[in-house]
């Protein structure tokens, strides 16, 4: 049995596969022409954020389950996994504490300055202490949006470590504990100095924080986004930094070319290069989730996160 490995995965993934009696098969590069080109003879498939596209699915002849390194599968075409009766998973939580971590890390780095700070250090220019307000985060208000793994543990933290008030919108959720909700979005906006985004892409996610969302902010306030690009109208946010309204924003997704774009003009907007999950003990963790599912797929099991179990007991 063969596994295609779409984008590289931790060394502990690769072991545990070949473990279970299954050759890794590494793909040159992530365009779908490519996967296409190597996908024949492959039982399985573990892919990044490249996902799977219906080129690819069409070109395979033993595919019998995708699994995506990570939680978000939009990049997965579903439709054409259905068609050609190939079970999709993911490898949700596995990631969780150190994207978590990140979000934390970059409310604390936008509300003290940090990354311009740093520059402006080693650039040798004085007096940026006096260049700007900034604020600690202790006992403050924290709106998290999007109650899942990483929404948890994030306010969490941010509540044991520095005692702020948590408050939750995720109407999926059926419990946030003893944390307050939301009733509506716009009403957490309004309470909190800082808004952190744990939220999945859907349709009624999509540019959710827009030009009504950042207007409805307390002044000052911070953005944390860790999730998904399109949850944030950046030509909105764009305006609610250039008038001051929004005391910073921290980012780590975003659209192509945003941070040398016009949002790249402010020092208090902060980019990171999708490093949410990209730390060893998570990049382990995930690897070894994502080869756990091929191999209990293959052994004939169900894989407990699968995306589409309506295909599995067509095709099992």
């Amino acid at each position: 049995m063969k596994c295609l490995i779409v984008q590289p995965i931790h060394e502990a993934g690769l072991t545990l596969l070949r473990k279970e009696g299954i050759e890794p098969v590494l793909c040159p590069s992530a365009d779908m022409e490519t996967v296409a080109a190597h996908i024949p003879g492959c039982d399985a498939v573990i892919t990044r954020d490249a996902g799977l596209t219906a080129q690819a699915f069409a070109a395979a002849d033993r595919l019998r389950i995708v699994v995506i390194h990570g939680t978000g599968h939009d990049s997965v075409d579903k439709i054409a996994a259905a068609q050609k009766g190939v079970l999709v998973a993911n490898t949700p939580g596995a990631n969780a504490q150190s994207v978590a971590e990140l979000a934390v890390g970059l409310a604390i780095a936008a509300a003290r300055g940090i990354p311009a700070a740093d520059r402006s250090e080693r650039q040798g220019r004085a007096g940026f202490r006096e260049s700007a307000r900034f604020t600690e985060l202790m006992g403050k208000t924290a709106l998290i949006v999007g109650w899942g793994a990483i929404g948890r543990i994030a306010g969490r933290i941010l509540d044991q470590a520095f005692g702020m008030r948590i408050i939750v919108h995720s109407p999926r959720a059926s419990d946030v504990g003893s944390y307050a909700r939301a009733a509506t979005l716009a009403e957490g906006l309004g309470e909190a100095d800082l808004v952190s985004l744990h939220t999945p892409m859907r349709a009624e996610t999509s540019r959710m924080i827009g030009r009504e969302a950042l207007a409805a902010m307390k002044p000052g306030a911070i953005l944390v986004n860790v999730a998904r690009a399109g949850l944030v109208d950046e030509d909105a946010l764009h305006e609610a930094v250039r008038t001051g309204h929004l005391g910073g924003a921290a980012l780590d997704v975003y659209s192509a070319g945003a941070p040398t774009g016009p949002l790249s003009a402010f020092p208090n907007v902060i980019f990171t290069p999708h490093l949410g999950a990209t730390t060893e003990d998570a990049l382990r963790r995930v690897a070894e989730a994502a080869a756990g599912h091929v191999a209990t797929a293959l052994s004939g099991a169900l894989p407990p996160t699968a995306l589409n179990p309506e295909v599995w007991k067509v095709s099992a």
